[in-house]
């Protein structure tokens, strides 16, 4: 089908493409703004042009193009049909973040008209939706025009509502010509309450494919095009530095919603003997949450407490590699506080550590090692293993490390 042939449209291709942003329309939405005597009155209905209205780029002194000077973190995807030796764009949705206040814009989105009606314009917006959750966005806007209704009941479809109105974007008589700009948000669910009816707990056979399906949903296209976590936890059960006494999982009613797996890890140091000094201590990964669950305290839940059941069990302190901006919310420092480095001698903000006992790393420091189950994911068996999942398509975002 033309919806599953979405690509990534590089910027260093298709940056100034001009997309022709045509369409015809015989009805509009009549914005009113009336001044009350407390405050103000806004209608907006849907009324009848006297004759079909058509809007084309050549109007504009500023056509639609592809990643725009003023959307400087743009990414866009799209359908490309091959004519005449040269790529010609039948459909595209680009996005920008809105870091400040932590939203997702969707800057263009378009369909050529001979590929209208097949699911493309759903599928486009799946992946800004896809792109929003992978972010942790807590909104996706967008602008349209009060008279393109047509695009108006597709957004209404999608999830979108009116989120408010600018009079004078286009020009000064945008209510008069029948095009007021109408910003339109989709609010992305995100699970209501505490956490306290969780139940953590030690995972059972029975959990494994839940697990792990609830893993790869976690992951998925969130580090690289599709992932291999739901592998690695699958292996890991299966190596002899697993500890399935200290790792969790989270369940709420039926559903597995997080879980998290501990291996064994070593620090170590040249005494300046010809025998290396070695100290035993922990790891995890991965830390995983269901898409519809994060952000709700399941992750922290499941840290502390894992990190309670080690500190009881003698272990004197954790190592991992993850996320700068969660971890240190949880209480790890990055290594270099503890005279740590990597196997082959760095430090960086994703290398992180903490002790369960006051010196239980600094006082040793050294070199960190890890199981090599982590590097044991040979690609091919992952595939395969991928395939008795419900897996989305693997798909490019940005962000990603590959």
């Amino acid at each position: 089908m033309i919806r599953d042939n979405i690509i990534p449209l590089p910027k260093e291709q298709w940056k100034g493409a001009v997309i022709p942003m045509r369409y015809t329309t015989e009805e509009y939405y009549d914005v009113d703004l009336q001044k009350a005597a407390d405050g103000y009155d806004i209608a907006m209905r849907r009324k009848r042009f006297d004759t079909p209205v058509t809007h084309f780029p050549e109007e504009y002194d500023f056509p639609d193009k592809l990643y725009q000077e003023h959307w400087e973190k743009a990414y866009a995807w799209g359908i490309v049909e091959e004519k005449d030796g040269r790529q010609e764009l039948l459909a595209c949705i680009e996005t920008c973040p809105e870091e400040w206040s932590n939203r997702l814009m969707v800057t263009e989105l378009w369909v050529h008209e001979k590929i209208r009606r097949q699911g493309v314009g759903h599928a486009l917006m799946a992946v800004a939706k896809e792109q929003a959750v992978l972010e942790h966005r807590r909104a996706i806007i967008l602008e349209t025009q009060s008279c393109n209704v047509g695009a108006i009941a597709f957004y209404q479809q999608e999830g979108f509502v009116p989120i408010g109105f600018d009079t004078c974007c286009y020009s000064n008589r945008d209510v008069e010509r029948k095009e007021v700009r109408i910003n339109m948000g989709f609010f992305l669910r995100r699970r209501q309450g505490m956490t306290e009816d969780l139940v953590i707990r030690r995972e059972e056979p029975d959990d494994y494919h839940q697990t792990e399906q609830m893993t790869l949903r976690a992951f998925w296209n969130k580090y690289r095009m599709g992932c291999n976590e739901h592998f690695l936890v699958h292996k890991m059960r299966q190596s002899n530095g697993y500890l399935p006494e200290l790792s969790r999982v989270a369940v709420a009613g039926d559903e597995i919603v997080g879980a998290i797996f501990y291996c064994k890890a070593w620090l170590k140091r040249d005494a300046g003997t010809s025998k290396e000094q070695v100290k035993e201590i922990l790891a995890f990964g991965p830390l995983c949450v269901a898409p519809e669950w994060q952000g709700c305290g399941v992750g922290g839940r499941l840290l502390e407490e894992t990190f309670a059941l080690a500190r009881e069990a003698g272990y004197e302190g954790i190592v991992i590699f993850g996320e700068p901006d969660y971890y240190p919310r949880h209480g790890l420092q990055t290594c270099d506080h503890f005279g740590i480095t990597t196997a082959d001698g760095k430090n960086f903000d994703a290398f992180m550590g903490i002790e369960l006992v006051e010196g239980g790393l600094a006082s040793f420091g050294g070199k960190f090692y890890e199981s090599e189950i982590f590097e044991d994911l040979p690609e091919a068996e992952n595939e395969t293993f991928t395939r008795q999942f419900d897996a989305p398509d693997k798909r490019k975002f940005p962000g990603q490390w590959d």
